[in-house]
């Protein structure tokens, strides 16, 4: 008997095909061997969607909520569900808690990278190592940097400038 995640992976190959009735037969057959398998129960719900048992959908949607309250794609469905079966309300009810789940699993402060206070070490993206450098003890001249000459008037004796004339 191939594992769960074979099982899952044919049942998702036969709600991505248009084939719901298996699909949903397959996703049945998950939740018997294990009721708390959660994408299972997402993927039930969407194919009674899909099929237009909008009350299934609903009552499967609500069992995936149970096992993950705070997940953004249950509240996602949920609102789907309950906006075809015409409860407008409750959709928006829904949608806010996606927009909420949607908030909470991005709580890294503003201007701060993503992934920079991950509690595991693995995960952490790769950081480079400042690498130490002499600095020199002069400077190379910089001709494009020296001053201007100041403007003063010429000293006596020297001739001046001609004026133009008017």
């Amino acid at each position: 008997m191939p594992d769960l995640q074979d099982q899952f992976d044919d049942a998702m190959f036969d709600y991505s095909t248009g084939a719901y009735d298996t699909a949903i037969s397959k996703f049945h057959r998950i939740l018997e061997s294990d009721p708390d398998h959660f994408d299972g129960r997402l993927g039930l719900a969407m194919s009674l969607y899909r099929l237009g048992d909008y009350a299934g959908a609903i009552a499967e949607g609500h069992k995936a909520e149970k096992l993950k309250p705070n997940e953004q794609l249950v509240h996602t469905n949920l609102s789907l569900f309950y906006m075809k079966s015409g409860d407008k309300q409750t959709a928006e009810k829904h949608g806010l808690q996606a927009r909420i789940a949607s908030w909470k699993g991005n709580m890294t402060a503003p201007g701060a990278k993503p992934g920079e206070e991950s509690e595991d070490p693995e995960l952490r993206m790769a950081q480079t190592k400042a690498q130490a450098f002499k600095m020199p003890e002069k400077f190379p001249d910089m001709p494009w940097r020296k001053k201007a000459a100041p403007t003063s008037p010429p000293p006596s004796g020297s001739p001046q400038p001609p004026q133009p004339a008017d």
